[in-house]
Parts: structure tokens; C-alpha cells; sequence
């Protein structure tokens, strides 16, 4: 066995005693192995096992690395994670299968219409910037109903979940617990939060999918 899948095995068990101990079946939860900045070769190792979602936080990294392999494996599945720039969002429709960082309203215009021109309707996650970090990329909390609305009514965009990254230092489930509180109120069912540090609490606090990156590939390159 690789010791990328050595570590699967490992991640997957803690995803399920963590759902369990939630009274939770572990197959209510998604995981996305985080590839960025690891090669084809660390992805393949866990297609070689049966793993089929991963996570790029890059478009140009992402449209490097999975052409060839979803070639390979075409049920592979395929997230963005990180920051979209409006002009690269007709690649992120074109590759991607789901993408979670959807945070304005121009990039949501903007895939609105890409997706119309490729005929691709990825799934949609809204990404809130829970902690209101002027750094950080997400729509702020206050700010997230309106947008919701926005995004189903005037732009028709396939929005089924929300997604978060909170603040260093901060305790994340406080963020998790906000963020399944506004997925309620708003009507949507699937919440990607947690990543290597947290994913256990996460899973314990609702997630749907979690993002996980050094946990099973190690340290970033």
C-alpha cells in the first residue's frame, strides 16, 4: 500500500468515528482531497484506490494536472477551492465540477454566463467569510441572504451549499456552527468546512464535505 493511500485509510476512519459519534452515517460525508501543489502522481495514488474527489485551489494549476486524468478517470470529480478571478471563470466552467468559492456578485454573473455559452452548469457553493477578514476572500455574513437570493433568482446559478475557512487562532466550530445556521435559514443542505486541523469537529458539527490537503498528501511543496 502507497502511504498516500495509507493515509486515505487513516482520514476516511477518523471521518467516520467523528460521524458516528455524531449519530451520523460517515457516507453523509464528502471527502475532497486537496492536490494543490502536488503532482499527478500523488492524485493517482488515491484514484488507484478507488478515491474520485479532489480540490484545486488554482485554475491554471488545476488545468495542468486533471485533463490527463480525468482522461483516465473520467468519474473523477473535480472542486475549486480556492479564489476565482472573473476572467478565468470560463476555464473554472469548463474543468471543474463544482466549484466552491463563489463570493461576489460579478463572478456570479460571470459564471451565469459562461455557463450558458459552454452549456456546463457546475454545482455551487457560496463561500462566507465568517470571520469578516478584510484578507480573506467570501461574502460577509450580513451581506449572504441577499446574495443567496441573487444567485438563484437573477442568475439561475446551481447553488446548493456554502462553504468556510475560519480564522487562524480562532476556535473554528464557532465558525461551523454559524455557517450550518445560515445554510438552515437559507434553505441549503450541504456545507464544506473543515480542512487537515479541524475536519474531526466539522464532521461532528454537520459538514458535508470536508477539504482535506496535508492530512493525506503531506506538507505542501
Amino acid at each position: 500500500m502507497s502511504a498516500g493511500a495509507e493515509h486515505l485509510a487513516e482520514v476516511q476512519g477518523r471521518i467516520a468515528e467523528a460521524a458516528k459519534a455524531a449519530g451520523r452515517l460517515p457516507g453523509e460525508v464528502t471527502l475532497v482531497a486537496v492536490s494543490k501543489t502536488h503532482g499527478a502522481e500523488r492524485v493517482r495514488e488515491l484514484l488507484e484506490v478507488g478515491h474520485r474527489i479532489f480540490g484545486e485551489n488554482r485554475v491554471q494549476e488545476a488545468e495542468e494536472k486533471f485533463p490527463a486524468l480525468k482522461a483516465d478517470y473520467p468519474d473523477l470529480e473535480l472542486h475549486l477551492i480556492g479564489p476565482l478571478q472573473t476572467n478565468k471563470a470560463r476555464d473554472a466552467v469548463a474543468l471543474f465540477d463544482v466549484i466552491q468559492s463563489v463570493d461576489r456578485e460579478r463572478l456570479a454573473a460571470t459564471l451565469a454566463k459562461e455557463m450558458e455559452r459552454l452549456g456546463k452548469r457546475p454545482t455551487c457553493f457560496i463561500q462566507v467569510n465568517t470571520g469578516e477578514e478584510e484578507q480573506k476572500a467570501g461574502i460577509l455574513p450580513a451581506d449572504l441572504d441577499a446574495f443567496v437570493a441573487s444567485c438563484r433568482d437573477v442568475h439561475k446559478l446551481p447553488v446548493v451549499g456554502l462553504m468556510c475557512i475560519p480564522p487562524v487562532g480562532e476556535e473554528a466550530a464557532l465558525h461551523f456552527t454559524l455557517l450550518a445556521k445560515m445554510a438552515k435559514r437559507n434553505g441549503l443542505d450541504r456545507l464544506s468546512m473543515g480542512m487537515s486541523a479541524d475536519y474531526e469537529t466539522a464532521v461532528r458539527l454537520g459538514a458535508s464535505h470536508v477539504r482535506v490537503g496535508s492530512a493525506l498528501f503531506g506538507t505542501r511543496a
